[in-house]
C-alpha cells in the first residue's frame, strides 16, 4: 500500500518570516501559521479554538514568501508533515510534528 503525506493549510502567519541560507546557498524560511476554526456548540453558541503551526519553506519559494508576507497577513500553504524529536538542554526529550 502507498504512503502519502499532503496538508493544506489556510491562516494566518503569526510572526515576521525569518530568512536564513543553509550551508549549500539554500534558502529556507521560518514562520508561524495561525489556523481558526469556528463552529456552533449545542446551544447554538458560536465557539472558536486556534491550531498554532510551525512551518519551513525552501528555494526560491522561501524568499519570495519572505518578501511578501508579513505578520497577520492570511496566507494558503501546501506541504507535508514532518516529525522532529531532539534533547533540549535540560536533557528532556522534545518533539513536534
Amino acid at each position: 500500500m502507498a504512503n502519502f503525506n499532503k496538508v493544506i493549510l489556510m491562516g494566518n502567519l503569526t510572526r515576521d518570516p525569518e530568512l536564513k541560507y543553509l550551508p549549500s546557498n539554500t534558502a529556507v524560511v521560518e514562520f508561524g501559521l495561525a489556523v481558526n476554526r469556528t463552529w456552533r456548540d449545542q446551544n447554538g453558541q458560536q465557539q472558536e479554538d486556534t491550531c498554532f503551526v510551525d512551518c519551513s519553506c525552501f528555494g526560491r519559494a522561501a524568499e519570495t514568501l519572505n518578501q511578501y508576507m508579513s505578520k497577520g497577513k492570511p496566507i494558503l500553504i501546501e506541504g507535508r508533515l514532518k516529525y522532529d524529536s531532539w534533547t533540549a538542554q535540560d536533557g528532556t526529550k522534545r518533539s513536534k510534528l
